[in-house]
């Protein structure tokens, strides 16, 4: 017994024959979150690899989407958002106005335009939109027109807007079916729960459920740009800096036009 407990123990500090175990990879960059305008995700999402091949090395983004106002008034709330893109320039405004961005950063890349949407079956044919479009007659007598809640959502801004414009609005308000984004309301349209809708020409391309029927005149609205810019909070982060580049330069260019926007001012 007295020479098995000897040799167990110089079984136990003879040296190991295992591999030593493989040093940790080094930890990945922390991601760069992103808060931006519902009408981008998709854009958004496919310009990430370009965006990381272009930064070999480079932070992942982490996403939320959402309506401007609902972003713009979390980041104000001290939500940790390192870059803002707005579906309008007064959200925007309002984080400035707040000293909530780093002022040299902001840019207005984009541009976008508010089209007439109907659920791809409708019998509503293509039409130029002018002051003498009758909508109410084209929505029907129980029909409701979806769109952004003019009270706080860009799109629903842009469509009160042209709505004025067309001496409508007073009529048609009351008919609105005000979503919380633009999402939400071309949602709508889709389930054929509104026969039909205003958003921006990018979502209307991007769903198989509905299709544009017309465009609204540039003059009827306030033009449709996409202001993007760096958060107080990130202001000293070169990381932040550099997407905000990359996603306002050329390196993106080439997804934005594929996903239906414009360079602003074209």
């Amino acid at each position: 017994m007295r020479r098995r407990l000897v040799l167990l123990a110089s079984a136990s500090c003879a040296p190991s024959l295992t591999p030593a175990a493989a040093p940790r990879a080094q930890d990945a960059p922390p991601p760069l979150t992103v808060f931006a305008a519902a009408s981008l995700q998709d854009a958004l999402r496919a310009i990430e690899p370009a965006w990381r091949a272009a930064a070999p090395g480079g932070p992942p983004l982490r996403f939320s989407f959402a309506a401007s106002s609902a972003l713009a008034r979390q980041i104000e709330q001290g939500a940790p958002a390192d870059l803002f893109a707005s579906a309008d320039e007064p959200w925007m405004d309002y984080l400035q106005q707040r000293n909530l961005i780093a002022p040299d950063t902001r840019a207005s890349p984009l541009a976008n335009a508010l089209v007439l949407v109907a659920p791809a079956g409708s019998a509503i044919r293509p039409m130029t939109l002018d002051r003498g479009t009758d909508l109410a007659a084209l929505l029907g007598p129980n029909g409701r027109l979806a769109t952004g809640d003019p009270a706080h959502v860009p799109v629903g801004r842009y469509a009160q807007a042209a709505l004025e414009w067309m001496g409508q609005w007073q009529a048609l308000s009351p008919r609105l079916a005000r979503a919380d984004n633009v999402r939400s309301a071309l949602l709508l349209v889709e389930r054929g729960e509104a026969p039909l809708g205003i958003v921006y020409a990018t979502d209307a391309g991007a769903s198989q459920g509905v299709r544009a029927v017309g465009t609204f005149p540039t003059g009827s609205h306030p033009p449709v740009t996409y202001p993007f810019a760096v958060t107080r909070r990130a202001e000293g982060d070169a990381r932040a800096r550099a997407l905000l580049a990359f996603l306002a330069g050329p390196g993106s260019e080439g997804v934005w036009r594929r996903f239906g926007f414009s360079r602003a001012g074209e």
